[in-house]
């Protein structure tokens, strides 16, 4: 226990270093004692409960949030973007300009960045900053998808990202989804498409999104999903998709005659990947995030509040 005259120093100690701003010096050379005496009694103060320190900003809650994320699921790194009072398009803008400064702060070592495709990181693309990057190549990491939505399309999002860093990109010169298996082979045995993929099997860092099939679909939207594909898909315990490749809650890869007709990286060669950097927002996602994060797809998460507060509380 401590004595009134020790909780009284104690206490003055505190006082100048936290509420008038003397630095540790000052505050030795007025009470006549070492520096390092004066550490250890803010220490002691804080053990004693004399001072209890709050942070006060509204980013407190979203790094404790980043914190839990990095450590249950073993991640490199976990942005939570506040949205208290966003709009839901200001929300995915919020979030994909937050994967674009991240993105631009982490190329410093990458030669080889893959994209993929989707709404979020159309978005991150119009949100990256114009910065000179001449020795990157940028792959996109599965085929176009027909005429609609191009904007989205990896190709395209390669193509926009590269002129932003003056550097180059590849194109994948196939469908993403073709119609049978055989057509497949046929043009994995093309020299240019197999080029390609076999650069993308060798990047250094990918950027990714992730849908859920079953609610706001992108792919239901362009028509590659109809009824009957998602009833087959749910049978299956498909809970998620990153870029066309399906996954259940646990993070299995789901194969099926569906994405036995994609062209692109597959789940487990992007699992091979050094930096897979996950850009997504909506509740409607939570399943599909928390599937992707089991199985060990990403080790980078960029992400809205409300979604990462639902991930947390639903371990």
């Amino acid at each position: 226990m401590l004595t009134w005259d020790e909780k009284r120093q104690l206490v003055k100690v505190a006082t100048l270093y936290y509420m008038e701003g003397w630095t540790q010096e000052q505050i030795a050379k007025k009470i006549g004692v070492s520096r390092p005496i004066i550490s250890k009694m803010l220490q002691r103060a804080k053990e004693a409960g004399i001072i209890e320190i709050f942070i006060k900003d509204e980013s407190a809650h979203t790094v404790e949030l980043e914190q839990k994320l990095e450590k249950h699921y073993g991640l490199k790194d976990a942005i939570v973007v506040p949205t208290v009072g966003l709009t839901p398009d200001m929300i995915k803008q919020a979030v994909a300009r937050a994967g674009a400064y991240y993105l631009s702060k982490n190329l410093k070592s990458v030669k080889r960045l893959g994209i993929s495709w989707g709404t979020t990181l159309a978005e991150l693309v119009k949100e990256f900053p114009y910065i000179r990057k001449e020795d990157l190549k940028i792959i996109p990491l599965e085929g176009g998808m027909g005429r609609k939505f191009v904007e989205i399309h990896a190709n395209q999002l390669a193509h926009e990202l590269a002129k932003k860093m003056n550097c180059t990109c590849l194109y994948l010169y196939a469908p993403a989804i073709v119609e049978t298996e055989e057509l497949k082979e046929r043009l994995l045995a093309m020299p240019d498409i197999e080029a390609v993929l076999e650069e993308g099997r060798n990047i250094d860092m990918a950027v990714i999104g992730i849908g859920n099939p079953h609610k706001s679909s992108t792919l239901r939207k362009l028509g590659y999903l109809e009824d009957n594909d998602l009833h087959y898909l749910r049978k299956l315990g498909v809970v998620g998709d990153i870029g066309f490749r399906f996954f259940d809650e646990s993070g299995n890869v789901i194969i099926n005659s569906f994405t036995n007709k994609v062209i692109g990286v597959s789940l487990n060669e992007l699992k091979k990947v050094d930096q897979v950097i996950a850009v997504v927002e909506g509740i409607h996602k939570l399943e599909s995030i928390k599937g992707a994060l089991n199985g060990g797809f990403i080790n980078v998460l960029i992400i809205d509040e409300q979604t990462a507060a639902a991930i947390v509380e639903n371990w």
